[in-house]
């Protein structure tokens, strides 16, 4: 049973029979075989072929028993790690999400110095914005989700493990603001900004709200290091976590003002409410709040 599940898993997450196959190194045969054997034991229908667009689709049953599947297998190896626990050989792999700013500027000085310490441990990472985590571990694509800014999912556990302070960053020729917040020197002006979906345009999508201003341009830009260079080249001014421009500010090619504490966010790892989580996920969180405890 337990390996029907981990085909019905692949088969799930990546849509596709052959796919399936291939990942799990079986003939499209076996794995064709293994869902049946469920649907016949379950007596419904998990999957819905379509012969002439060669698809698939998963049924409302289908999801149920993915979940479903999932906390098994999450807690099989729980079982496992409970029978072999010894700190330096604890192994697994963790799927992990992880928010652009988070992902690009902190993560991976973070798993240098968990993976010294659980080398047995293997991670894979996806770097895409807050809403897509949000939605990987709904689905529980992934294991722990990594993000700034508010969840956009609900049913989750979150935990929180550092704090990050957003400025407003502008050219460093650029002297229109003379060290001081001024709302009437930011309306009809150039603004760069991250996509809908980032949690860092949640917050300028705030401080342009709360300050009522009206931009003159809006230019959108999919990642946090692309929005800095276009405001070092003077295309504009941006709200930004100051952690992405700390070197350009010290090298002063970038010039800030600090933002108030209601601009301060918590950066926080969130994982599904309903599924037991595995040895390697617990120790992940733990050492979160140890390493970042320490800066």
């Amino acid at each position: 049973m337990f390996e029907e599940l981990k085909t019905f898993i692949s088969v799930v997450e990546l849509k596709n029979f052959t796919k399936a196959a291939a990942a799990l190194n079986l003939s499209q045969p076996s794995v064709s075989t293994h869902i049946k054997n469920l649907e016949n034991h379950f007596g419904v229908v998990l999957i819905n072929r379509s012969v002439k667009q060669k698809n698939i689709i998963i049924t409302e049953s289908g999801y149920k028993l993915y979940a479903r599947a999932k906390e098994i297998l999450n807690l099989l190896d729980i079982t496992y790690s409970d029978l072999h626990n010894i700190p330096d050989t604890i192994s697994g792999t963790l799927k992990i999400g992880a928010s652009l700013t988070i992902g690009e500027y902190i993560l991976p000085k973070f798993l240098s110095y968990f993976l010294k310490k659980y080398p047995y441990i293997d991670v894979e990472v996806s770097i895409k914005n807050t809403s897509s985590i949000c939605s990987y571990v709904k689905n529980l694509s992934i294991d722990l989700g990594l993000i700034e800014g508010s969840p956009t999912v609900s049913n989750i556990n979150q935990h929180y493990f550092f704090e990050d302070s957003l400025v407003l960053a502008y050219p460093a020729d650029e002297n229109l603001l003379r060290n001081k917040i001024s709302t009437e020197n930011l309306q009809n002006k150039n603004w760069v900004v991250r996509e809908e979906g980032s949690g860092t345009r949640e917050y300028l999508n705030l401080f342009l709200a709360q300050n009522k201003i009206t931009p003159k341009s809006i230019t959108v830009l999919g990642s946090n290091y692309a929005v800095k260079e276009a405001v070092k080249d003077g295309l504009g001014i941006t709200v930004i976590s100051s952690l992405v421009i700390e070197s350009e500010v010290k090298n002063k090619e970038l010039n800030i003002l600090p933002l108030d504490k209601s601009f301060n966010r918590h950066y926080s790892c969130i994982a599904p409410s309903n599924i037991n989580k595995t040895e390697a996920c617990s120790i992940f969180i733990k050492e979160l709040a140890v390493y970042f405890g320490k800066m």
